[in-house]
């Protein structure tokens, strides 16, 4: 498993590619913007990119699925229904731009050559906000950062919701590379002794 990552747009949202060695193939998780620079990171890795993979709607994150997608057809692309149609401004709705959009849930597993993502529903910053797991590593989105948390006061995000997701990713069991969607890494294990959020939420 090979995890590259590059900041795109005004916002510096981490674009990250996940790549199975075994197979040469790849996702591209939240790619924000800036669809040409992607293009040629794929084209530098040479990599053929199976899935894009969206962790919420927000438009810091889903701006350059239309043309990605347009460049790699053959790419699936991948979101919680509920943030498919947009909740306000902030959250795009992706449905319109993309017709044969695919949704995943809690508990979906999507295969990429010899990995497994693992899809946790982490509702709060958005409706569908989700966390993917592989092996140990987690891709928190807008959910979990290093030190803090996303915020819930734009439509549709949940304060009560956000704590209940923050303290499910709390008690996975081990330790986990946390790598979200804006700022730093960190890990679970330093998140759960020293995030205020995080302690708050698990109470």
């Amino acid at each position: 498993m090979k995890i590259k990552s590059m900041q795109v747009g005004e916002l510096a949202t981490n674009c990250y590619f996940l790549i199975d060695e075994t197979t040469n193939t790849a996702a591209i998780i939240d790619p924000g913007d800036q669809a040409d620079d992607i293009l040629e990171a794929v084209r530098v890795e040479g990599v053929k990119v199976e899935y894009i993979l969206l962790t919420h709607g927000h438009y810091d994150h889903i701006g350059a699925v239309a043309p990605l997608h347009q460049a790699l057809p053959d790419s699936k692309v991948y979101l919680h229904k509920a943030d498919s149609k947009g909740t306000g401004f902030h959250v795009v709705p992706l449905a319109d731009q993309i017709s044969d959009l695919l949704y995943y849930d809690e508990g979906d597993e999507i295969p990429l050559g010899a990995l497994t993502l693992r899809v946790i529903h982490t509702p709060g910053h958005t409706p569908g906000g989700v966390t993917l797991q592989v092996e140990d590593v987690l891709f928190t989105g807008d959910t979990l950062f290093a030190g803090s948390m996303g915020r819930s006061d734009f439509p549709g995000g949940n304060t009560q919701q956000l704590f209940a997701s923050l303290k499910r990713l709390a008690l996975l069991e081990g330790d986990y590379q946390v790598l979200p969607g804006h700022d730093r890494t960190t890990t679970m294990g330093r998140e759960r002794t020293s995030n205020v959020f995080v302690l708050e939420a698990l109470k």
